[in-house]
């Protein structure tokens, strides 16, 4: 369908890649990857037709319509939301005008003349090709498109220049995927997604007819909806078969390999040269010497190029807070006539990590804001635990930093003892390089300086984190130096993020937020969606079974009985079967720690001290117990699941 042949861009003075041969077929589906500022975005707007090779060639197949959304900068105006949609249909509104002048033609002609038989036979045509483009549901499709991405039906007949940015570019990307081009070619289109409209997209694009080429910095993403790498490396393409989790192996066995080819080849030239300078002046060597000189002049050398250095930063671990870090009693929170929040009640405890999820306008920057204390209460109360320091991390938390301050300066005051070259390399990895560490924060992008002050957070951070998505702006490499300094944070951390990786990898507990409520689930998000796919009443029902016990079928169970008689076999993603089973052995720790806290309460019980110290003890043990009876549930749900599960 399309071609690359020993292809070459250079951008400046820089070569970005050359001697690219790349063939794209009609059903690909392909990640481009690659370290910032090789060419990622260069590549795709080489495919899409708007910029040119500077070496090699290119060949289209005919016919190939390229749809290309860039990361930003699409703006739209004049138009609804839904019209703007509708406005890609112009082919299809103008054949449906032509058949109605047709059928009105039809009204008034002879049925037996020849005038009415050519018409009725244009008509046929038309119409056939009318449906084969879906015209009579086009506008079913656009509200399924604008419905997937988070428009609300209200919004539909608001004018587009009503919405920022990022929503702005959700507009755009709408009517790219009812266009379906025949090559997708979309770079970084999670940006401005939240977690829900992700998903969406995820499974429009499993189900996408046609080949598409996508850029993104969320593994998750790429982890399930492509099935080819290229890797922009060392000014190469480089091409892996399987998704991003397979390309991140086959590239450490691909690099094994090479170091192996490499090593052996060295010591074979270190042979030759040996016993060329031993005998090189040797007359009866002299054949054996010119073998192998003809021998090591046609090696053709294996290369190692420099890998991209991993950076593994320690952040200093904060002071320990109390058990119970903070407390929601009947919290609730309206903004006028609108209410986020209404009777929310819940426990946050040392070491939790939770992740907020719901959909856009739920309340999770508003809860976030509660607990830092921002946005007053409307009703309830918010206790604050035993020696917490909170630290919030907001959206917009580049307003908070000095515009006259230079990064590398700004951060050393900061860090204290940290060197130099640690700082650079820390800034590095969060996509501050060269020159860049010398600027004034001031004159850096928004996005930039919400990842400096991510950063500058971490550096010391406080017992009790709180935030407001810190994985946007920032490239795959920097969320994983984030995740894994967050894995070792020994405090507790609430956040916003819609990065599906970030979220599965980091939460012990996720709260969803919806119609003024907070659910809590335990585990990661792959553990909540399993829930809220009925995976827990599933099991129950199948534990009650297996006891004889015959529980009362809900609403969905019977709709379950009327569609299928038969049961289904279980069968469980292996990423989900490993994720359940790295929670079966952390619920076994928590449960011999909770175990530990209650003989502790109950040995102390049996020593008078005071009447307030009784009480206290006689709480924490009584909290401690409910802990452990929901604890040993939860263990209970999921040996179940897994042993009922391949």
């Amino acid at each position: 369908m399309l071609q690359l042949s020993g292809a070459g861009k250079r951008y400046g003075h820089k070569l970005l890649f050359e001697k690219a041969d790349w063939l794209i077929t009609p059903e690909s589906r392909i990640g481009l990857v690659g370290a910032n500022g090789t060419g990622k975005s260069t590549v795709m707007k080489v495919l899409a037709g708007l910029e040119s090779l500077d070496y090699g060639s290119i060949s289209r197949a005919k016919g190939i319509s390229a749809g290309y959304l860039p990361q930003d900068g699409l703006t739209l105006s004049g138009r609804s939301i839904f019209d703007e949609c509708l406005s890609i249909f112009a082919g299809l509104h103008a054949m449906e005008e032509e058949m109605e002048a047709l059928t009105h033609s039809m009204s008034e002609l002879d049925p037996s003349s020849a005038a009415y038989a050519d018409v009725a036979d244009r008509y046929q045509k038309l119409e056939h090709e009318f449906r084969a483009h879906d015209g009579y549901t086009l506008e079913a499709e656009v509200g399924k498109v604008l419905t997937g991405l988070g428009f609300h039906r209200d919004d539909w007949s608001r004018n587009t220049e009503e919405f920022s940015g990022g929503w702005q570019m959700r507009i755009a990307l709408a009517k790219l995927l009812l266009q379906k081009p025949n090559l997708l070619l979309l770079d970084e289109p999670t940006n401005h997604l939240d977690l829900e409209a992700r998903n969406w997209l995820e499974e429009y694009l499993t189900s996408y007819p046609y080949a598409y080429v996508l850029i993104s910095h969320d593994r998750y993403f790429l982890d399930v909806t492509v099935k080819k790498v290229v890797e922009i490396w060392n000014k190469q393409m480089h091409f892996y078969v399987g998704n991003y989790d397979q390309y991140l192996k086959a590239k450490t066995t691909r690099r094994e390999q090479l170091e192996a080819a490499y090593k052996t080849q060295r010591e074979r030239i270190e042979q030759l040269e040996v016993f060329i300078n031993r005998f090189r002046y040797t007359a009866t060597k002299a054949k054996q010497v010119q073998s192998r000189i003809k021998e090591l002049e046609k090696i053709e050398r294996i290369e190692i190029p420099e890998e991209e250095k991993t950076v593994h930063f320690s952040f200093p671990q904060p002071k320990s807070s109390g058990r119970i870090v903070a407390e929601f009693l009947n919290v609730a929170k309206s903004y006028g006539d609108h209410c986020v929040f209404d009777h929310v009640n819940f426990m946050i405890e040392r070491g939790d990590r939770i992740a907020l999820v719901g959909v856009n306008g739920a309340g999770k920057s508003t809860l976030i804001k509660l607990l830092a204390g921002t946005e007053p209460l409307s009703a309830g109360e918010f206790k604050l635990g035993h020696n917490v320091a909170f630290d919030y991390f907001a959206q917009d938390q580049y307003k908070e930093l000095d515009p006259e301050a230079r990064i590398l300066e700004d951060l050393g005051e900061k860090s204290g003892s940290s060197t130099q070259t640690e700082l650079r390399s820390l800034l590095g990895c969060f996509l501050f390089s060269g020159d860049d560490v010398f600027k004034r924060i001031g004159v850096l992008s928004g996005g930039e300086r919400n990842r400096y002050a991510l950063l500058k957070m971490l550096l010391h951070p406080a017992n009790f984190l709180l935030l407001d998505e810190p994985t946007n702006h920032l490239d795959i490499r920097a969320k994983d130096v984030l995740l894994e300094a967050l894995e070792k944070y020994t405090g507790t951390v609430v956040f916003v993020s819609h990065d599906r990786y970030f979220i599965d990898k980091l939460s012990t507990r996720v709260f969803e937020i919806g119609d003024g409520k907070v659910e809590i689930y335990p585990g990661n998000y792959e553990d909540y969606l399993w829930r809220k796919q009925g995976g827990a009443a599933e099991l129950e029902a199948q534990t009650a079974k297996t006891a004889g016990l015959s529980p009362a079928p809900t609403n969905g169970d019977r709709f379950a009985q009327v569609a299928s008689s038969e049961p289904k076999a279980k069968r469980m993603n292996p990423m989900k079967r490993k994720q359940m089973e790295d929670r079966l052995h952390e619920i076994e720790r928590e449960i011999a720690q909770t175990e530990a806290v209650i003989s502790n309460c109950e040995t102390q019980m049996q020593n008078f001290v005071s009447a307030e110290e009784t009480q206290r003890v006689g709480q924490v043990l009584s909290q401690s117990k409910g802990k452990l009876h929901g604890l040993m549930n939860e263990w209970e749900e999921v040996s179940g699941a897994l042993e009922t599960t391949t």
